[in-house]
């Protein structure tokens, strides 16, 4: 048991560290703290983990009691519902008691029985960390591509799989992203990664052939990373290079082992696009007459948006987020003023129409749809009180099917809880959406404790979402909240550029004024506010903290991204180069005047801050851990208020957190704990 003295927080020691930069010198103390081979970090870490487990400890009981909880509600056995590609059903099953899912797939006939693909729980066996990347049948069902990475860096190595005997070829391809099978089914494409973890180049490896694999592409500008897919009709392999303004695509004719990449369209700045294929037409989504995309089609053996066919006009209220194109239909998922609509289009007739919804806040989108030659759309729905389900819809009739509604455990009853969405104002005027959900019977008028999250970058939309795990708050009477702030994408690309490089203040302020709206309608108040985010919106909540630090009781930021400038100067990290247009450049004065303006890290002060729980990972590839340790650090020596500083570091796993299923539920039961704990409800 730990002693009484690991409750008093572990002294990171000062080691002063200059940092010059427009004719200002920075003096970053706790710089040191980034090398993580350094047997002193190493030893601070564990110290902070001791120190937070000190601080944790009476509340075991409580995180062992949102466990069972949180557990109880989950149908472990389980298996979701199949999806159907060249004539067998893919699925994956969960087995009481096993941290990761099987997969497994049928042939598509009356006798045929299940077949395993893959054991995601033998692969993990000794192994702390293990998280499945690419998983891909080839187009004659006798080969598995399929990528693993067992650290949480996002080092996948890619191999191969005889399905006929259940064994790995001799091949083991290390530091790869995706995997596509050309119709052959013998020759594989596989993006390969730089030092910085960027994926820069395309290669093309042939079964049973001696020698290196063929280098197809690759791309020099720091800015871009390529992604690679498929059409959905198997003509085309699909690259992409993109920044985050910019795309460029090339198509390889999936047929020809041999095919070189041919340019779609020239690569023009500020323009973003993507395309699938039907009866020789690429149909694009472009962004060239308006932010929020356009649908074309046009040829695609001389393609050219000056001969293209205009099938959706740009519009500025609706976003067109993605197009699902089949045979005889497209689905279109729009976000018309922040609200999801699925619009089926009949492409023989070009008859249009859009799937309702009773809900007036939920969460709409494709799931898996492999198959071209069909008139059935798989779609997921879920709102904060709905559990997620799946539905198959016929593009046909319109009918719709519920194919599979997620169980709860435990007699649900959505009767009992009810959600809704106010407008808060933000200092310049802008309406910003806030969602609620809460338990009906609790609702009694007075400030109630409430958790506010919020994320706000990089054009990602906060959906809402059913959550068993959040019952455990809403059941004793906590109020969940979501700030659709602008940076997000929850209202197009124009509330994304509200938020960005210089307007990146805009996430902030909106984010306070959500909070303070809550509080003077009376939902809550200011020892009742928990704020919570990750990685970017981890950056949203200690942004918020230091503006308005009196606001809140309490503070959860996991893989917090708080120490903008210094990650942003550092050009050797996976995302520095490529966020440039996310966040800025730093080495460019108008830049580093605005994140000196809001970086968390550099903004702290002396003041009575709320209860803060930080949350990281060592091997976290995107977010690295010294953000957080460097920001509890220094936080300690400025902060005049006695509320604990903790800071969990999980030794074995990445961005994402603990791989494992059970182990990533005892990791929210604490985070539950702690915020019923800063409640007054442990």
């Amino acid at each position: 048991m730990l002693g009484c003295m690991s409750r008093s927080p572990p002294i990171a020691s000062r080691r002063p560290h200059d940092v010059s930069l427009h004719g200002e010198t920075r003096i970053d103390d706790w710089h040191w703290l980034r090398q993580v081979d350094d047997p002193e970090v190493l030893a601070h870490l564990h110290a902070e983990n001791a120190h937070a487990r000190a601080w944790l400890a009476p509340l075991d009981g409580l995180r062992d009691t949102l466990y069972a909880e949180m557990l109880a509600r989950i149908q472990e056995d389980d298996d979701e519902v199949p999806w159907r590609k060249h004539g067998w059903w893919q699925w994956s099953r969960t087995e009481t008691g096993r941290q990761y899912p099987i997969y497994l797939r049928r042939r598509d006939t009356p006798e045929a029985r299940e077949e395993l693909l893959l054991d995601m729980n033998r692969l993990a066996e000794g192994k702390p960390f293990l998280q499945l990347g690419a998983l891909e049948v080839s187009p004659d069902a006798a080969l598995l591509a399929y990528s693993l990475d067992e650290t949480g860096a996002l080092d996948y190595t890619l191999r191969v799989r005889d399905l006929a005997t259940g064994t790995d070829l001799p091949l083991a391809i290390e530091k790869t992203e995706g995997a596509v099978w050309a119709n052959d089914s013998r020759t594989l494409y596989y993006l390969s990664k730089d030092e910085a973890r960027r994926t820069h180049r395309l290669w093309r490896h042939r079964l049973g052939q001696d020698g290196a694999d063929e280098l197809v592409f690759e791309e020099t500008d720091e800015l871009f990373w390529l992604d690679l897919g498929k059409t959905r009709d198997d003509c085309w392999l699909v690259l992409s290079s993109a920044s985050k303004d910019t795309t460029g695509l090339w198509v390889i004719d999936a047929s020809d082992a041999q095919a070189a990449p041919r340019a779609v369209l020239p690569r023009r700045s500020g323009i973003e696009l993507s395309l699938d294929h039907r009866a020789g037409r690429f149909y694009l989504l472009v962004n060239d007459r308006g932010r929020n995309f356009r649908l074309v089609e046009t040829s695609a053996e001389s393609p050219s948006l000056n001969d293209a066919t205009e099938l959706i006009a740009h519009r500025d209220d609706v976003m067109l987020e993605s197009v699902d194109l089949f045979d005889r239909h497209m689905v279109v998922q729009e976000r018309d003023r922040g609200v999801l609509k699925l619009r089926v289009w009949e492409l023989a007739s070009g008859r249009a129409w859009d799937v309702p919804f009773d809900e007036s806040v939920y969460t709409a989108e494709g799931d898996v749809n492999e198959e071209f030659d069909t008139d059935v759309f798989r779609f997921e729905y879920t709102s904060l009180v709905t559990p997620h389900s799946v539905f198959d819809l016929d593009m046909a009739s319109g009918e719709r099917t519920l194919r599979k509604r997620q169980p709860v455990l435990g007699g649900y009853d959505p009767a009992l809880y009810a959600s809704e969405q106010f407008m808060a104002r933000a200092d310049d005027g802008t309406e910003v959406p806030v969602s609620l959900v809460y338990r009906r019977d609790r609702r009694q008028g007075a400030p109630q404790p409430l958790l506010m999250y919020g994320y706000g970058a990089y054009g990602f939309a906060s959906d809402v979402y059913f959550s068993s795990s959040r019952l455990s708050l809403l059941d004793r009477g906590v109020v969940f909240a979501v700030a659709h702030v602008r940076g997000g994408g929850d209202r197009g690309r124009l509330w994304y550029d509200e938020g960005k490089l210089a307007k990146k203040a805009n996430s902030f302020s909106d984010f306070v004024a959500c909070a303070q709206a809550l509080v003077d309608l009376g939902w809550t108040a200011p020892d009742k506010l928990i704020i919570e985010g990750g990685s970017a919106g981890g950056l949203l909540v200690a942004a918020a903290a230091n503006l308005r630090p009196d606001l809140f009781r309490a503070v959860v930021a996991e893989v917090p991204f708080v120490d903008v400038i210094n990650t942003m100067l550092d050009e050797t990290l996976p995302l520095t180069v490529g966020e440039f247009l996310e966040w800025g450049n730093p080495k460019e004065r108008g830049d580093y005047e605005t994140m000196r303006r809001y970086s968390p890290y550099d903004n702290l002060r002396r003041a009575a801050y709320p209860a803060m729980y930080l949350r990281t990972s060592l091997n976290d590839s995107q977010v690295p851990y010294w953000e957080a340790a460097k920001y509890a650090a220094r936080l300690r020596t400025l902060k005049t208020d006695d509320h604990p500083v903790l800071l969990s570091i999980n030794m074995d796993a990445g961005h994402g957190g603990a791989s494992g299923r059970y182990d990533a539920l005892k990791e929210r039961a604490e985070v539950l704990a702690f915020m019923l704990w800063q409640w007054g409800l442990a």
